[in-house]
């Protein structure tokens, strides 16, 4: 299984599927709310809406009705967004030596290969 290069918190725009003026989503942008990755599955926040219906809980707490919830969405549709241009960008791994209490560790660092820039 590959390791995702994408991770909660991130700016991520969909690149793949229905344009948005025939209802779909691509070209939208939302930040990663969860990462799935055994998956390999991205939830985003506005992005792939469903809706649900749900049945009321039985002490009353929950009440029953349809709910709009977002569902994941496969990391190959959406790309990391560079935070240079604000444009997709794909991502590269470059790893540093850093030294700490006296021991020297190597770091893998995310950069965008669109601006090179660290993320």
């Amino acid at each position: 299984m590959a390791k995702m290069r994408i991770k909660k918190g991130d700016l991520v725009q969909v690149i793949t599927g229905r344009k948005q003026d025939k209802g779909g989503d691509r070209g939208k942008q939302g930040k990663v709310i969860d990462v799935f990755p055994e998956t390999q599955r991205v939830l985003v926040e506005g992005i792939n809406r469903v809706t649900k219906h749900t049945r009321a809980g039985q002490t009353g707490n929950r009440t029953g009705g349809i709910v709009v919830v977002e569902a994941p969405i496969h990391v190959s549709n959406v790309a990391l967004v560079d935070p240079e241009t604000k444009k997709p960008t794909r991502v590269r791994m470059r790893t540093e030596q850093v030294e700490r209490g006296g021991r020297t560790k190597t770091q893998r660092i995310r950069v965008a290969v669109r601006s090179g820039k660290d993320i």
